[in-house]
C-alpha cells in the first residue's frame, strides 16, 4: 500500500473531527439535540460518534492508516448527515438568524470534506 503525504484538507478534517469528536464528550447534550428524532439511545449515539470522529482523526493523522481513515470519514461524514439536515430544520424553525446561517450554510460543506476522505483513499490505493 502507498502512503500518501496529508493535504492540508486531510488535516482540516482530523483537527475538525478532533473538535467535534471531544465536544460530543464534553456537551453531549448539545449533540442529542441534533440526533433525528425518531432514533432511539440518543445519548449513546453522540457517544458512539464522537468516539468515531476522534478514531478518524488518528488515522488521518498517520501515513499508514490514512487512506482506511479516509474512507472511514467520508462514511462518518455521510453517516451523521440527517443529524446536520436536523440541525438547520431546528434552527430555521425556532434559532437566531446566525444560527440558521451556520446551521444552513453547514450542509453544503460536508460535500468536499466527505471528498477529502475520499482522495486520501484513493490516493492509498495507488
Amino acid at each position: 500500500m502507498a502512503v500518501s503525504p496529508a493535504s492540508p484538507g486531510v488535516w482540516l478534517v482530523a483537527g475538525l473531527f478532533v473538535t467535534s469528536g471531544t465536544l460530543h464528550f464534553i456537551v453531549p447534550r448539545r449533540f442529542e439535540a441534533v440526533v433525528p428524532r425518531r432514533l432511539p439511545a440518543k445519548r449513546q449515539l453522540v457517544y458512539v460518534s464522537g468516539a468515531a470522529e476522534l478514531v478518524c482523526a488518528a488515522g488521518l493523522s498517520h501515513p499508514r492508516s490514512r487512506g482506511v481513515a479516509g474512507l472511514a470519514s467520508a462514511a462518518l461524514l455521510a453517516a451523521v448527515l440527517p443529524a446536520n439536515v436536523q440541525m438547520a430544520v431546528d434552527a430555521c424553525r425556532r434559532g437566531s438568524t446566525p444560527a440558521k446561517v451556520a446551521a444552513v450554510a453547514r450542509l453544503p460543506l460536508q460535500l468536499p470534506l466527505m471528498q477529502i476522505g475520499w482522495r486520501a483513499w484513493t490516493a492509498s490505493r495507488r
